[in-house]
């Protein structure tokens, strides 16, 4: 791929203008120009139309669909050239899902953070489905899922499993432990968040589908915004429900019918790159250390 077209690409479509991309690139508007037409001879097509007089420019749609194939080829580019600076430095990017990166994994982020020699680390917040693409892809090294997805290349290992709570304003006659059965809980005063299959599935047989909760929630980050009524309640997996604990007056209590645990699974390619070696084996002592993980 040629980049400096690449890079011309991106300044273009940022500035919304050839000159404005020459000037943000220190170029003549020719040199832009030509870098822009032998990237499109490359693309086999055009990707930015050419108008006179008009004051913005416009994609074409082979333009819009390279557009964010451009964009990762430009991370990529500096992610080379830091890596050439460094010479042999450590590094490591994680990809994780938001409930994992902020409530399981910090003491792990922390040790790596530490670590001598030291380890450049990227760390990124997606869902499943884009963790395991971006471990195919080679653009991630390691990611932290909720569930799994059957992929040829890559490999996938449970590390960490805990109990489902649950969580409720603090009061009168509630006693952290304690446990509740289901038909105390009021589905229109649930806060829910489907942490996975299994979980929706044990929830449906408990609760009425059809009698939906009011507030359905997709991040565990607004918990405490929503959750302000001594009525309502909501069942989390234990390290968001400490952490929970620790930001506000809320009580941790078992429900009367099992739950299924949460299972968190590791996530890697089959034939990772060498370079990765030591940086791997170095999160698996650290997950060994935490977790129990072998």
């Amino acid at each position: 791929m040629y980049f400096p077209g690449v890079e011309a690409f991106l300044a273009i479509v940022r500035t919304e203008s050839i000159s404005k991309a020459a000037e943000l690139l220190h170029l003549s508007q020719a040199t832009v120009s030509y870098r822009l037409k032998t990237l499109e001879q490359e693309m086999g097509g055009l990707l930015v139309e050419r108008r006179k007089g008009a004051a913005k420019i416009r994609l074409t749609p082979k333009g819009e669909n390279f557009f964010s194939i451009a964009e990762r080829w430009d991370a990529l580019w500096r992610e080379t050239q830091i890596l050439q600076a460094s010479g042999s430095q450590l590094s490591l990017a994680i990809s994780a899902a938001e409930s994992i990166s902020h409530f399981v994994l910090p003491p792990v982020y922390s040790l790596l953070n530490q670590h001598t020699p030291p380890i450049r680390l990227q760390i990124r917040t997606q869902h499943t489905q884009e963790a395991f693409d971006s471990i195919e892809r080679r653009e991630m090294d390691v990611a932290f899922v909720v569930r799994e997805i059957v992929s040829p290349s890559v490999t996938v290992k449970p590390f960490f499993s805990e109990e489902m709570v649950l969580l409720r304003l603090a009061g009168p006659g509630r006693q952290a432990g304690d446990t509740v059965e289901m038909g105390e809980l009021a589905a229109e005063h649930e806060v829910f968040i489907n942490w996975n299959r299994e979980f929706q599935f044990r929830h449906d047989q408990w609760w009425d589908p059809l009698c939906p909760s009011r507030v359905h929630l997709d991040t565990a980050g607004l918990i405490a915004t929503f959750l302000k009524d001594a009525r309502q309640w909501t069942i989390v997996p234990a390290s968001i429900g400490a952490h929970m604990m620790r930001i506000g007056d809320f009580v941790l209590q078992k429900l009367s019918a099992p739950v299924p645990p949460r299972i968190c699974y590791k996530v890697t390619h089959k034939f990772p790159n060498q370079a990765l070696h030591d940086t791997l084996r170095i999160l698996d002592q650290y997950l060994q250390d935490i977790f129990g993980v072998q």
